[in-house]
């Protein structure tokens, strides 16, 4: 089969053919049929992470946000069957520890990275292998197509976690979203979904376009502005929850510094070689205002059945945001314009075959 593989960071994938993915006992094997590219997947192929002890190996098969078809099903496996259609989560847990049995699968102990990990070869490729496909894999609703959820995958699903599980959010509340990315246009859509009012920051026209098109009622360039301040004003006195969807030190503590008293800060982007994972932060201000920082990573398999009730009921839209479809083969280009930040919205590979 066709895959785009990793040989060396910073260096083009290598769009080529290896052998197909073997079943295992408690996996499923599925024919891609769409595969969303993320930030995280720019990451990865830049070799970042080392100072988490999170770097993806060379020779990995990238591709993370998979939806297809199951063609081949484990001995062991129960609820899927050859024909479903599904996704996978890329936060692949077993099932078993204590964090999974109580709905937190995303946190498992023994959990593995789709496409981030030897053990778990990503979907950039023809067919893709899910482990403990009873407890990770999730059959989709009839009205949800491949493409759609692809785009729902590791980007949506972070920001919908986020917001509906981790962050107290109330209707009525001031969402500040820094960054107007893929997650960050999740972010407003999710949190224009879930009725807070929804403040969008980033230094692009095109993406404040794209934003106030997805739900929020507020953006603001801050290409030459005081971030902080100016959203302090526009929510009058500050946001209740401010998502930093970037990962860089600016987003980072102005997400925080905008936030008014008890306000919650959420972290979804990951940092570059330039934060190398460490952001300082006003510490005694957060005490002394009662802030709270968040992490949010993924979404739990378990808790993926209220989302996608939410797109079949038409609540959310994740396949609004794809802004293009490109084949396999143009991965390669498609990861280097995302560091300079040349990509609108999500991009989905739909085409596999030469």
């Amino acid at each position: 089969m066709r895959a785009a593989v990793l040989h060396e960071y910073g260096e083009p994938l290598s769009i080529e053919d290896v052998s197909d993915p073997d079943t295992a006992d408690h996996g499923v094997v599925i024919e891609t049929e769409a595969c969303g590219i993320c930030r995280s997947d720019w990451h990865a192929w830049q070799g970042h992470g080392e100072w988490a002890d999170d770097r993806v190996p060379r020779g990995q098969i990238l591709g993370h946000e998979p939806a297809g078809t199951v063609v081949a099903v484990g001995e062991q496996v129960e609820s899927v069957r050859e024909g479903d259609r599904v996704a996978v989560p890329f936060n692949l847990g077993r099932g078993r520890c204590s964090y999974c049995r109580n709905g937190h699968g995303n946190a498992c102990e023994n959990g593995i990275a789709l496409g981030f990990e030897a053990a778990a070869p990503g979907a950039f490729a023809e067919r893709v292998h899910a482990p403990h496909a009873d407890y990770n894999v999730v059959r989709l609703p009839d009205g949800v197509g491949a493409t759609e959820m692809a785009a729902l995958g590791c980007r949506f699903a972070t920001a919908y976690h986020a917001l509906a599980h981790r962050a107290d959010l109330t209707p009525g509340d001031w969402v500040a979203v820094h960054g107007c990315g893929g997650v960050g246009l999740s972010a407003v859509q999710v949190a224009d979904a879930l009725g807070a009012n929804v403040v969008a920051v980033d230094v692009d026209d095109d993406a404040l376009s794209g934003a106030a098109d997805l739900g929020a009622d507020e953006t603001l360039n801050v290409a030459n502005a005081d971030a902080p301040a100016v959203i302090r004003n526009v929510t009058g006195g500050g946001a209740d929850v401010s998502v930093d969807a970037l990962g860089v030190a600016e987003t980072c503590r102005n997400s925080v510094d905008c936030l008014r008293r008890r306000g919650q800060h959420v972290q979804l982007g990951l940092t570059t070689d330039e934060e190398r994972g460490e952001v300082s932060l006003p510490t005694d201000a957060m005490t002394m205002r009662e802030i709270t920082f968040l992490g949010s990573r993924g979404m739990p398999p378990s808790r993926y059945g209220e989302l996608l009730r939410m797109v079949e009921r038409g609540t959310v839209d994740p396949g609004a945001l794809v802004g293009r479809e490109v084949a396999l083969s143009e991965v390669p280009d498609r990861l280097a314009a995302m560091g300079d930040y040349e990509t609108s919205g999500i991009e989905v590979v739909t085409e596999f075959a030469e």
